[in-house]
């Protein structure tokens, strides 16, 4: 039971530095993206890839990862993000119908259906994160750090630009700022962030396939940002809940097709009920009018 319990908060760590990547976007720009699996299967498949077919160290994972990530981000947020926001909304979701079939048909590369398996425990700087109390830290310990960064980016000048942009595009223009420059930014750490999750998600679970990265992961890690709220720790304290809330349906004794229905379902209705009496979220305070 221990374990089980241990699994499932390193999972919540993990899925946790994709979310606070994806609030990050979302809080702060106001822009709504329905492909942060995306981003987060392309750091699961690059730190595969480059751990079971090159053989290094996970350092370089990392590297690939980020870079990888970072290239698919400008290559959909700077056409996108120069027309309406809206676009942008549409343009990851075209991104991850893409991405699903890139996924699924490059065999040579992916593996297909069948996905990669063999993945060994992350290296790094030579030091293998073997036990699941040492991938715990490493989880955690990103986590923390994806907080950091997120907490201190909204604080920051260029967060208050963000906010700015998101309560009114034309006014920042009109202060001289290059509102297309600054969203591209984020877009791409919030991709980058979450690519790193990825790596650390492969070698969490030992093996990977398209089925984890589909527009209903993308959907799920959006569901943990509205239900979670506006600042990291919020979007954090989320991802625990919904990764802990389908696990509680296991002890109920339901068959594992009705108790998978009953998720989704489960999500709906939450997420119903954050929209309509805690629209701030369910771990945010309700900010005063000044």
């Amino acid at each position: 039971m221990a374990y089980y319990i241990l699994h499932l908060v390193t999972l919540a760590c993990i899925l946790a530095t994709a979310v606070i990547a994806l609030q990050l976007l979302v809080s702060g720009t106001g822009l709504l993206s329905v492909a942060q699996a995306v981003f987060l299967g392309i750091g699961a498949y690059s730190g595969a890839l480059t751990a079971t077919r090159l053989g290094l160290d996970g350092v370089t994972e990392l590297l690939v990862a980020a870079g990888c990530s970072l290239l698919v981000s400008l290559f959909v947020s700077i056409p996108s993000l120069r027309l309406r926001d809206d676009y942008f909304a549409i343009a990851t979701f075209g991104l991850q119908m893409i991405t699903t079939g890139v996924l699924v048909n490059w065999v040579g590369v992916t593996n297909g259906p069948l996905g990669i398996s063999g993945i060994g425990p992350f290296s790094l700087l030579g030091i293998s994160v073997r036990s699941p109390f040492a991938l715990l830290g490493l989880a955690l310990l990103v986590c923390v750090l994806a907080v950091a960064i997120a907490s201190s980016i909204q604080a920051s000048r260029y967060g208050l630009v963000l906010r700015a942009i998101r309560s009114d595009e034309l006014f920042a223009q009109s202060l001289g700022k290059n509102t297309l420059w600054f969203k591209v930014k984020i877009v791409g750490l919030s991709a980058v962030l979450a690519s790193v999750a990825g790596v650390l998600y492969a070698h969490f679970l030992t093996y990977i396939d398209p089925a984890s990265f589909t527009l209903m992961d993308s959907v799920q890690l959006l569901s943990m940002v509205v239900i979670g709220g506006g600042r990291p720790l919020d979007a954090a304290a989320g991802t625990l809940l919904l990764v802990l809330l389908p696990e509680a349906l296991r002890f109920l004794g339901l068959p594992a097709a009705l108790a998978a229905n009953l998720r989704q379902i489960a999500y709906g209705i939450l997420i119903v009920v954050v929209v309509a009496f805690r629209p701030q979220g369910l771990f945010s305070r309700k900010q005063r009018a000044t």
